[in-house]
């Protein structure tokens, strides 16, 4: 829909500082949730994510270990549904602060060995397209951990991988164990309870040789910590250290245990026995509020100066461009309104000057575009639309009023502001079509109600039977497709008509001069004044001012990055308008003054034109996600031609408005006789 539907597809919304770096918080009504010591504490799974297919998968079409009965699905929002997220339950059993070493999940056939000339099994599939798991405890997402010899790293997006390509073999092994770490905050008020505030898991591969138990609880050993006896579906011929039951004293699992000589890891293929560690340790430092922090700003990992770098070189664009204008249009202008507006003296009417410049096209300066004043209405009024959605939700977003903890919100709030707005979408094109002196207003009307809507709920039907024929959770129900077809229809669509009732019971637009009968003819342009250079050049420069911005959006798109910097967004979107704003007027002042009063549709496209360089960049970004699929390509270009388009329509509003007004006033100023 816009470079904005880019943040909010996978990610939710906090308040961030303009200063500082992200500063998460909850807003009055979410309660945290406080747990007493042995409460159980749920591990729930969500869809699992690839940069190199872009298509997420349901996370038990892998063969895991499920939950007794199966899983069970959360109850979902419209915006989880239309990000992606399919949140599960699962089999791992945690207790809160009960340390479990070893635990035991189950035993599960993972499928027949990699062999040349043979098909590979799921779960190699998923590992040579690196699918990683997003788990989820206490609705905080896992951050992932990973150890060699040397460096311990954690990160907090894109989850933990699957499994791992072997350097050696180019063999695909799976990651079996998983080191549960969780971090708690005793709570001020009830020393008796706790709050969960960091979430990591440490992934391995450890090739268990077991023997099938006959009964799980026969054998069962005493835990060390309490004498709750803990489940085991398997006797571990080959234990570590931590999954040793017999030893006095265990150790949680560690690097140096699982690549231990003479271990090795699990290959993704026959039965595999997945096991786990869970670690509670406290964090004193760490409050409840604030846990969200470091996830947010992806532990400092793009730092705020390089957002305040990007909003400087903006600024740079724009004060270039300001001083172009105060050089060239105010001293022009000034210079244009002395001559216009004096008196001729009798030598002057004697030889007859003729006048040059803007105000010879002065009676044809408003004339109603030559080219479909109806398709101009309705782009006008989609992009007023849109760009009343993209403010009201950046907004809201920077403000902190769409909280993290709630999935979905922030794609949920931008599609109901779109719905919302219909009415300034049909009051701005029934303006506007009046304006044009067009007849057919139920056309434009319907125009506006269907045609944008239409054309993205097309390319999204298409876009959710690719995701559907490769099995993909990005697939919406038919159910949420009923949903979107109510707001359109039953919202939006009575708004849009709601908005152009009101428009065309106002007044045209009122023009400072009339239009004579018959066109004048226009001279020859020269080649810098063409629409392929005007095109060329207004839209290079906004997109230079937020292009930085926009790869870090796309990063929280496509690589399952975090973008909660709103308030740098909202600076740089206030900085990308006035700069379409300021190449607009100063393009449709040159055309002017070439005699040339055809500026209603070059000024749309002049500041329109950024959204083919969004797309244009589209192509140059997609070799960072390494994609070899047909239907990656599909998704892919397809969601980026939907928010170019939408990025065309919301700046093209923008640079036709700004030349209206500019028109009206500096042809007002002036004297025609």
């Amino acid at each position: 829909l816009l470079v904005l539907l880019f943040a909010s597809m996978r990610t939710a919304t906090v308040l961030l500082s303009l200063v500082t770096g992200a500063h998460g918080f909850y807003l009055p009504g979410v309660n945290p949730q406080s747990f007493s010591e042995g409460d159980a504490v749920k591990l729930k799974v969500n869809k699992m994510t690839s940069q190199k297919t872009l298509l997420p998968v349901d996370y038990y079409r892998l063969p895991f270990c499920q939950p007794p009965g199966g899983p069970q699905m959360d109850h979902e929002n419209l915006g989880e549904f239309l990000a992606g997220d399919r949140i599960e339950s699962s089999p791992y059993r945690l207790a809160m602060k009960v340390d479990m070493y070893c635990e035991q999940v189950c035993i599960t056939n993972l499928g027949r060995g990699e062999m040349k000339g043979v098909s590979p099994n799921k779960m190699v599939r998923a590992i040579r397209k690196n699918y990683h798991n997003n788990w989820i405890v206490d609705n905080i997402p896992a951050a992932s951990k990973v150890e060699d010899d040397r460096t311990v790293t954690t990160r907090y997006w894109q989850g933990f991988p699957v499994g791992f390509i072997s350097n050696d073999n180019k063999k695909a092994y799976v990651h079996n164990h998983v080191n549960i770490e969780i971090q708690y905050h005793v709570v001020e008020t009830d020393p008796t309870k706790a709050r969960i505030v960091r979430f990591t898991v440490e992934p391995f591969s450890i090739k268990h040789e077991f023997e099938a138990s006959a009964d799980d609880d026969d054998d069962a050993a005493v835990d060390q910590e309490g004498g709750s006896k803990p489940f085991k579906v398997a006797d571990i011929l080959n234990p570590i250290e931590s999954c040793n039951s017999k030893l006095a004293t265990r150790e949680h699992t560690k690097y140096e245990m699982v690549y231990a000589r003479g271990r090795e890891p699990q290959e993704a293929a026959g039965r595999v026995l997945f096991t786990y560690d869970v670690i509670w340790t406290e964090n004193k430092e760490l409050h409840w509020a604030s846990r969200w922090d470091v996830y947010l700003s992806m532990d400092n990992a793009i730092p705020a100066r390089v957002h305040w770098l990007s909003i400087a070189n903006s600024l740079v664009i724009v004060i270039v461009l300001s001083a172009m204008i105060a050089a060239i249009l105010v001293r022009n202008l000034r210079r244009d309104f002395s001559r216009y507006n004096q008196l001729a003296s009798d030598e002057e009417k004697a030889e007859d000057l003729e006048e040059f410049g803007w105000k010879l096209v002065h009676a044809d300066v408003f004339r109603p575009p030559s080219f479909s004043p109806l398709l101009l209405a309705v782009a006008c009024g989609t992009g007023a639309q849109l760009l009343c959605m993209t403010v009201l939700t950046i907004i809201f977003s920077a403000m902190g009023f769409l909280s993290p903890a709630n999935r979905g919100a922030l794609i949920m709030a931008q599609l109901l502001l779109y719905v919302l707005m219909g009415v300034v979408a049909g009051y701005v094109a029934a303006r506007m079509y009046k304006t044009f002196k067009g007849k057919s207003w139920q056309k434009a009307t319907a125009a506006t109600a269907f045609g944008f809507p239409g054309v993205t709920f097309g390319m999204f039907l298409i876009m959710n039977i690719v995701a559907l024929s490769q099995g993909s959770s990005d697939a919406v129900p038919v159910t949420t497709m009923i949903v979107l077809l109510v707001l359109w229809f039953g919202i939006s669509t009575p708004l849009v008509f709601f908005g152009a009732y009101f428009g065309y019971k106002q007044d045209a637009i009122e023009f400072p001069v009339n239009t004579s009968s018959i066109p004048r003819q226009i001279p020859d342009q020269p080649w810098f004044m063409g629409i392929p250079f005007t095109l060329m050049v207004g839209g290079i420069l906004p997109f230079g001012a937020c292009f930085v911005e926009l790869y870090f959006i796309m990063a929280s798109v496509w690589m399952d990055q975090y973008y909660y910097v709103f308030a740098f967004l909202f600076l740089v979107f206030v900085i990308l308008i006035v700069t379409c704003a300021e190449i607009t007027v100063l393009f449709n002042y040159f055309q002017l003054c070439g005699e040339n009063y055809h500026w209603w549709w070059r000024s749309f496209c002049c500041a329109g034109s950024t959204g083919l360089y969004v797309f244009l960049y589209s192509f140059a970004y997609f070799k960072q996600l390494e994609a070899n699929q047909l239907a990656t390509y599909v998704l892919y270009f397809g969601y980026m031609a939907l928010a170019s388009l939408g990025l065309f329509l919301m700046t093209g509003f923008v640079g036709v408005s700004t030349c209206l007004w500019f028109n009206k006033t500096i042809y007002g100023s002036i004297k025609i006789d």
